[in-house]
């Protein structure tokens, strides 16, 4: 199973890249976006037949003998002839932010050509002008197979600069046997009979939309009075002791143990949750739950653009997004790929085609929304309101 979604879905602590972005553009540092016609380089994809890609770790298949290949990318370089230089150093969105952001900030290359961060961080990319148009004209995969409810998210419309990796879902799960009755609806997780024994997430952006939702708000166009009314009523919570703690990836050892019955979760993470513990359960609720992604983008002035344009749309083939999905069982941004596994010869690989946490069915499309990102301008006062609730 993959590594659990948390370390990829990180928190925003404090204020992190952005706060060191803000204090330096202050301090007479050159303005950090960058105009279009700045952002691209020398192309030499033509004559180095190379790419350098950076993700997060056990984020791709490998093969079982042999775990050092990765199937997806060797089949890339036999078919293309281009290798790929392929990394997993990100461990975290601001952590690699402020590993990579002197260099874009000044114009400078960062030698990376491809790189998968979250969409909230995607977002910050692409509104600082620090990732390229990608060249839809050669990515017909992409054109035709990316996944419509995640073609156009409010940071970058149309999807001209990033591209889905792997999709997921923030949702609730609990254990139904210990509990004694079902959640349907965030509200549900405010009963008495879950008192103390409920957690969410500490990251504002992993936090915030699927607590709005439970109010019944339109994530999609949220204002801040929406996000205050929220804390509102997570600070009562926490001075009631109801929340039992805010966590990161430990939320699921808390909920296999059984220190907590129920707690934002990742779909993700629920697959390997429920293999463990076939009591435990994954509810996209009533009111409806965030549909999110971490993605692909291109820095500025990166040296193979094209060979990592190429890349990406090998991964929207549907042959090769389901043998992605077959290994790192996330919603698959190629919903075409569905049809590839259910016709795999093996029963297990031809059962994922019919999970919905991977492929989600029609009544669970009809309550996804990708949420409306926050902006710069909102995120210092809005991101002090909630760490000040959970303890960051």
């Amino acid at each position: 199973m993959p590594e659990l979604a948390f370390s990829r879905r990180a928190a925003l602590r404090g204020l992190g890249a952005a706060g060191l972005l803000a204090a330096l553009t202050g301090c007479g540092v050159p303005a950090a976006y960058v105009p279009q016609e700045r952002r691209r380089g020398e192309d030499v994809s033509a004559r180095d037949r190379s790419v350098a890609f950076s993700n997060w770790p056990l984020y791709i298949d490998t093969d079982e003998e042999d775990e050092e290949s990765r199937p997806t990318l060797d089949s890339f370089s036999e078919r293309t002839g281009i290798e790929v230089r392929y990394t997993e150093e990100i461990n975290d969105n601001d952590e690699f932010f402020g590993k990579i952001s002197p260099a874009l900030m000044n114009h400078q290359a960062t030698g990376h050509d491809l790189v998968v961060v979250s969409d909230w961080m995607a977002a910050r990319f692409v509104h600082l002008g620090w990732a390229q148009r990608m060249d839809r004209s050669t990515q017909g995969n992409v054109s035709k197979y990316l996944d419509p409810q995640l073609r156009s998210p409010a940071f970058d419309e149309g999807r001209l600069h990033t591209v889905p990796w792997q999709s997921g879902i923030t949702g609730i799960a609990y254990n139904r046997k210990a509990l004694g009755r079902e959640i349907k609806s965030v509200g549900d997780l405010w009963k008495p009979d879950l008192a103390g024994k409920v957690t969410l997430f500490s990251g504002l952006d992993e936090s915030f939309a699927l607590l709005m939702q439970g109010n019944g708000v339109d994530v999609t166009r949220w204002t801040e009075s929406d996000f205050h009314r929220m804390c509102d009523q997570v600070e009562e919570l926490v001075r009631k002791k109801h929340i039992r703690r805010f966590t990161g990836n430990d939320y699921t050892s808390d909920l296999s143990k059984g220190d907590v019955l129920a707690c934002q979760a990742y779909s993700g993470d629920a697959i390997q949750l429920q293999a463990d513990n076939p009591d435990i359960e994954f509810v996209v609720p009533e009111e409806g739950a965030e549909l999110w992604a971490e993605s692909l983008l291109i820095p500025n002035l990166a040296r193979h653009k094209a060979n990592a344009e190429a890349l990406v749309d090998h991964y929207y083939d549907p042959e090769v997004a389901a043998e992605l999905a077959a290994a790192v069982n996330y919603v698959c941004p190629v919903p075409a790929a569905r049809e590839v596994l259910a016709g795999s010869s093996d029963k297990e690989t031809a059962e994922l085609a019919e999970n919905p946490l991977i492929f989600p069915d029609e009544d669970m499309r009809g309550r996804l929304v990708v949420a409306r990102d926050i902006s710069s301008a909102e995120r210092r006062s809005l991101a002090k309101r909630w760490n000040s609730l959970v303890g960051l």
